[in-house]
């Protein structure tokens, strides 16, 4: 998914590289935004498969806003609503991992592995 390969080069570049890659990622999720407009759900009003397939990406979001100095919500409001609204769901918010230790292993990894 082209989601996920833009989101990891936007941790894994800098500068203009990463700000173009960075603006592409953006146009991705978009048009995630644009397939969502006014629903609830990608499915409409209720919860399913399409929303469990993308809310892992989600977790993601606080990394590549980190490392590439940008807001999602601030391009994205809806698709962040979205997001939120999932996330008040026990059986998602239960089985993701928190946003900010997600951040904090990669940090980790990069270090162990002398990536900077």
């Amino acid at each position: 998914m082209q989601v996920f390969a833009l989101g990891r080069m936007v941790r894994r570049t800098k500068g203009e590289e990463q700000e173009a890659i960075t603006k592409e990622y953006l146009e991705c999720l978009k048009v995630l935004e644009e397939e969502l407009g006014d629903k609830s759900y990608f499915g409409g009003e209720n919860f399913g498969f399409m929303d469990v397939a993308l809310m892992p990406f989600y977790i993601w979001f606080y990394v590549y806003e980190t490392l590439g100095n940008f807001s999602v919500e601030a391009k994205c409001p809806k698709l962040i609503a979205w997001a939120k609204r999932c996330m008040e769901k026990g059986s998602v918010s239960s089985s993701l991992p928190d946003r900010h230790k997600v951040y904090e292993f990669l940090l980790e990894f990069k270090k162990l592995n002398g990536i900077e």
